[in-house]
């Protein structure tokens, strides 16, 4: 049996490695074919096509989207076993709702949300008592009851994960969803 140099095998591992890399080379048979005239578009009598390809530009949905809006808060913050409305909201709550009355077509849903403490019927109840305070002031600010839904997750999908009073009190919360 031939031997190969010690001085080889270095060179036959990083090339055994590169093969393993590469994996099999055919085409997964669910993958869309590549039309192969869209790579000669700068040949004359050919045509590109860009059918089947997909923009990876990110779609703008809103300006609740953009950071220096006024519109990017969406976040109401409420006490424990509470749904009070706190002064510091009303700005928040108002400029949705001015947007929402200039806009019939959009939609929103309030998500409330809750801490960990309490029963989980509780906890679903208290969240959903927190949207409707939410909507009451938002309809009562001009938008159309049509235009908003209320949902209530309670404990289910806290804002922090933690176990003490700094995470409760992000997750103690109603959230404006376009």
């Amino acid at each position: 049996m031939p031997r190969f140099p010690s001085k080889l095998f270095p060179l036959l591992a990083i090339l055994c490695a590169g093969l393993t890399a590469a994996g099999c080379a055919s085409t997964p048979p669910d993958a869309p074919q590549a039309n192969a005239n869209a790579t000669i578009g700068s040949l004359p009598g050919s045509q590109t096509s860009t059918a089947g390809l997909e923009s990876t530009r990110p779609t703008y949905a809103g300006p609740w989207e953009d950071p220096t809006n006024a519109l990017y808060k969406r976040t109401i913050y409420f006490d424990y076993d509470s749904s009070e409305i706190k002064p510091e909201y009303v700005v928040v709550m108002r400029t949705h709702a001015a947007y929402l009355g200039s806009k019939a077509g959009t939609k929103v849903t309030l998500e409330g949300h809750t801490d960990e403490r309490g029963t989980r019927e509780f906890n679903l109840a208290l969240g959903d008592q927190r949207a409707e305070a939410v909507r009451r002031v938002m309809i009562a600010d001009g938008v159309r009851p049509e235009q908003i839904a209320t949902l209530s997750y309670g404990e289910e999908r806290p804002a922090d994960p933690g176990h003490g009073e700094p995470s409760w009190r992000l997750n103690r919360r109603v959230v404006i969803q376009y």
